[in-house]
């Protein structure tokens, strides 16, 4: 963390120090997660003043995983979709794919199964297009058969828990490749097919612990323990369960933890071990106490980062209105400079000047009019056509269709209107010269 803040205080380019700002917030988001939305944030911030539109997606995902970790779900799901517009923009299409991943994993965590289905879809139908996507469509594969597994819709749930354990199996992938055969497993189970289950649950239990992914290998001796006790081989339940128990105990994981304290209550009051299943309840009840604390310090930071966000919206309305407040004070400065300038052309063109200068400063005058006038126009036709760069084109087109020929016949008028007073005024100002002399010489 310390060599990234040395890196971040040396860096003198911007993209570079969005980028080094991302990864900051990335390594905050679990012991720090206020910390990390301030640093992500201004990453946003700057990308969008230096119009770096990769910056700019990275520093949104960054947020998004942030606020999913703290469980504001409402607000990872809204910067998702905000990376998702984004994106599109950029026409990267493994980018794009990501984006509609993610935002069904968003709908994954409201349970909103159905919607998240959608948009897997709308991702595995982009990826068919590329190659070498074989993270992407696993994850896809994997992740639809979690959706359709909450559905309780097997026949589907199997068939794309099998899609992944091809893939993972493609690509030589251990931990993939156990992740598929706990969902298999789950679905065996499901439909009592306890054979093919514990194959599946056996084996990756096997790939899992090579893979060193313990929060699955939870899941994976909990479903094998259910998968004896419904076989009635209890010693083996109790001895997976356990297990799972002590696993989750380690590595502090309060679900799985709680799931196989559950598990181990209910089975010994089945076996009638009363006091034993006193202590696991116990353990519950504890556990439970342990998430709902915890879920309490969830809602504080919701709470925090809500507010945060708020004040970095007022932050960035203020920079906005600035920035406004800015260009509306250069077009007024334009507005009073126009008919200013034009005053000097004119005191100008009544003193003994050049007449190709006053040509030159009539026409300029001119010309500042029409563009300042165009200056003003382009707004409200970017407004009317929405950024539709045919349609805007053809407005101005149409525009100067008119104000060209009107340019000229007000050009020509303006330029023999400031010349043609020039030889009177330059005339009587020698006869009044000479009359003077000749005044002067009478009197003498």
């Amino acid at each position: 963390m310390d060599s990234l803040y040395q890196l971040l205080d040396k860096e003198k380019t911007d993209t570079n120090r969005v980028k080094l700002m991302c990864d900051i917030g990335y390594e905050l988001r679990v012991n720090d997660p206020e910390k990390a939305l301030v640093i992500s944030n201004e990453a946003l911030l700057l990308a969008k003043k230096v119009k770096y539109l990769n910056g700019q997606s990275k520093s949104l995902g960054t947020i998004a995983i942030i606020f999913r970790l703290i469980g504001n779900f409402p607000l990872a799901l809204e910067y998702n979709l905000k990376r998702l517009k984004l994106v599109e923009k950029t026409n990267n299409k493994k980018s794009f794919a990501g984006a509609l991943i993610n935002i069904g994993f968003m709908y994954v965590n409201q349970e909103e199964y159905k919607k998240a289905r959608e948009y897997y879809y709308k991702a595995d139908s982009v990826l068919m297009e590329l190659d070498n996507v074989n993270d992407e469509r696993f994850n896809i594969a994997l992740n639809m058969g979690d959706v359709y597994d909450k559905l309780n819709r097997n026949d589907s749930a199997f068939s794309y828990f099998t899609k992944s354990l091809g893939i993972a199996r493609q690509i030589k992938n251990n931990d993939y490749e156990g992740m598929s055969m706990v969902g298999l497993g789950n679905s065996y189970l499901k439909t009592g097919q306890h054979l093919l289950a514990m194959a599946n649950y056996q084996s990756g239990i096997v790939n899992l612990k090579e893979a060193e992914n313990d929060d699955l290998l939870c899941e994976a001796t909990l479903g094998l323990a259910s998968l004896f006790k419904k076989l009635n081989q209890n010693d083996s339940a109790l001895f997976y369960a356990r297990a799972s128990f002590t696993l989750a105990q380690n590595d502090g994981f309060l679900p799985r933890h709680l799931d196989a304290a559950k598990f181990l209550s209910a089975h010994y009051k089945d076996e009638k071990n009363i006091d034993s299943s006193f202590f696991y309840l116990n353990y519950v009840q504890q556990l439970n106490d342990s998430i709902n604390s915890k879920s309490r310090i969830r809602q504080s930071q919701v709470l925090s980062s809500n507010e945060q966000v708020r004040q970095l919206e007022i932050a960035e309305n203020l920079a906005l209105v600035k920035k406004e407040r800015k260009q509306q004070l250069q077009l007024l400065f334009i507005a009073i400079f126009i008919p200013g300038f034009f005053i000097i052309t004119l005191l100008l063109s009544r003193i003994r000047m050049p007449v190709k200068l006053i040509k030159v400063l009539g026409v300029l005058s001119l010309l500042i009019l029409f563009e300042f006038l165009t200056l003003l126009l382009h707004p409200y036709v970017k407004e009317l056509t929405h950024h539709t760069p045919v349609y805007e084109m053809l407005i101005f087109v149409s525009i100067a269709a008119i104000i060209i020929p009107t340019h000229h016949r007000v050009e020509q008028w303006l330029i023999n209107w400031l010349t043609k007073n020039r030889p009177l005024f330059a005339g009587n100002k020698l006869k009044m010269k000479r009359s003077k002399i000749i005044k002067k010489i009478t009197e003498a």
